[in-house]
C-alpha cells in the first residue's frame, strides 16, 4: 500500500468533545413545539467535502414547516457566511426538505 501512495480509511479524532472549560447553556426549547409558521428557527452548517476541498452550506429551517427559509454556501467558512444568510432573510425561499 506505501508503494502504492494508498492508505486505510480510519476515524478522524472526535471534535464532539466539549472542552470543559466552556460553559453550558441549557437548552430552552426542550418542552416547545412550533405551533404556526417563523415561531421557531433552527439553523445548520453542513461541511461537504469535495475532491478540491470543502464546502460550507448553511441553512436556517423553519421547525413548523420544515422548509428551509435561507441558505447559502461557500468554500470558506466566516462570519460572513451567516451574515448573508441572515440578510437572504428579506427574500425567503421555502424549500422543503
Amino acid at each position: 500500500m506505501r508503494e502504492m501512495g494508498i492508505e486505510g480509511i480510519h476515524p478522524g479524532p472526535n471534535l464532539s468533545k466539549r472542552a470543559l472549560e466552556h460553559k453550558v447553556y441549557p437548552y430552552l426549547l426542550r418542552n416547545v413545539t412550533a405551533q404556526y409558521p417563523h415561531h421557531i428557527w433552527g439553523i445548520d452548517i453542513t461541511y461537504i467535502r469535495l475532491a478540491q476541498g470543502w464546502m460550507y452550506l448553511v441553512a436556517i429551517i423553519d421547525w413548523h414547516s420544515r422548509y428551509v427559509v435561507s441558505w447559502d454556501w461557500t468554500r470558506h467558512l466566516r462570519c460572513r457566511l451567516s451574515w448573508t444568510v441572515w440578510i437572504g432573510l428579506s427574500k425567503p425561499l421555502c424549500l422543503p426538505f
